[in-house]
């Protein structure tokens, strides 16, 4: 059977520490647990140790037995087993903002300068803030009942945001008015997708529906795709030159601005990830998974991204669609965003899991401190890395060394 292979499933073994390891650990003679969980094998289980502080403020720590600390720093500890092979660096938030909501946060992005954030709560509130504190700078009040998702312009000075009430506002930043109102679904909005500088629009609904709006006339241009399943996430990207993505059946509208070359990925609840000509509207692939889409993401033109329901993510190229390149498993917790970063992506899962995986990296990068709360949702901005939790809670991380 040469010239194919099965995907490599990532199942490898995988390091977890205690979730407040960075104040813990500056208390002399203090412990906070370590392990490694080995798939098919018992988990091992170890400490982590102060022994003093260093002339620089930094604790001396030392591991127990099966494990070894090989870097300390303000933010981040460097750990090892080597006898799994593993090494994982696990980073502490640099700052926490906790009064932007009071409760839940299920989505943010940080604006194109860094300087806004924009996030939604089950506090049913979505509010603009300022990303160096945290201070809210305005309440965008609107939607009736929660807001799932919210995006920003590549002006950053309007959000695109989408509700359980089946609509699909656009928003001032600097006034929080909403000039624009797009109605036609019959479900709530799951997920909104923005078109080069942002003339189009795409949403997706548990209607089963993807549909793309002309943000200027504020009307519906088409469905894009009619599923019959709930479409949790939607992806952009122009796609590869050697993909077939067929022409439109009929002549597009002058108001649609970018469709062309664009492919649009859809996370299913049905467990099929589907591609569409975005210009075309044509079916470009379906693909099978072992459980609901949650969300998808482009790694380039043609390696795409996949996050299942039972911690699978599938690493897939458009160019054979049979067989995945990768599938990497760290946890049977849901996997709820990816996002591409650097030469990597970054994931989020449902066990209050965030880590960032790196091409050139021998070890992975998590993002620690949520302990069992899900993670919704990543943004970054250059070095700076923002998640949302259901604790309440918006992390900015700095990943000063990559």
């Amino acid at each position: 059977a040469s010239g194919w292979q099965l995907p490599t499933t990532n199942m490898g073994a995988r390091l977890l520490v205690q979730s407040d390891w960075p104040q813990v650990l500056r208390k002399v003679e203090a412990e906070v647990w370590v392990s490694c969980k080995i798939p098919g094998k018992p988990t091992l289980y170890g400490t982590l140790k102060c022994q003093g502080m260093d002339s620089d403020g930094l604790p001396d720590v030392t591991a127990s037995e099966g494990f070894v600390v090989i870097e300390v720093k303000k933010k981040s500890i460097l750990i090892s087993c080597p006898e799994e092979n593993v090494i994982s660096k696990f980073v502490a938030p640099y700052t926490t903002f906790s009064r932007i909501h009071e409760k839940s946060i299920t989505c943010l992005d940080i604006s194109s300068g860094g300087g806004l954030g924009v996030s939604t709560s089950t506090d049913e509130t979505m509010k603009i803030w300022q990303a160096s504190n945290g201070e809210t700078r305005r309440i965008l009040g609107g939607h009736i009942y929660d807001v799932n998702c919210c995006k920003f312009f590549p002006s950053g000075l309007v959000v695109l945001s989408g509700g359980m009430d089946a609509q699909v506002k656009i928003w001032s930043a600097e006034d929080a008015s909403c000039p624009v109102t797009l109605k036609g679904h019959k479900g709530g909005i799951l997920d909104v997708a923005i078109i080069d500088r942002g003339r189009n629009v795409v949403s997706s609904s548990r209607d089963g529906t993807a549909r793309l709006w002309d943000c200027g006339k504020s009307t519906c241009l088409d469905v894009v795709a009619d599923c019959g399943s709930p479409i949790n996430g939607i992806a952009l990207n122009v796609a590869d030159s050697s993909m077939d993505l067929g022409s439109p059946e009929d002549p597009p509208s002058n108001r649609e601005i970018g469709t062309e070359g664009k492919l649009m990925l859809l996370a299913r609840e049905d467990k099929k990830l589907q591609g569409v000509s975005l210009h075309s509207r044509q079916l470009v692939f379906l693909f099978g998974g072992s459980d609901a889409f949650n969300c998808c993401a482009f790694l380039s033109s043609v390696h795409i991204l996949a996050g299942s329901q039972d911690g699978n993510i599938y690493q897939l190229d458009l160019r054979n669609m049979q067989t995945p390149v990768q599938v990497t498993h760290r946890s049977g917790a849901p996997v709820l965003s990816l996002m591409p970063f650097r030469e990597g992506y970054i994931a989020s899962q449902g066990d209050g899991s965030c880590f960032i995986i790196q091409q050139d990296l021998d070890h992975v990068i998590e993002l620690t401190e949520p302990d069992s709360d899900p993670v919704y949702k990543v943004a970054s901005w250059e070095k700076l890395i923002y998640t949302c939790c259901r604790d309440g809670i918006v992390r900015k991380y700095l990943l000063s060394d990559l």
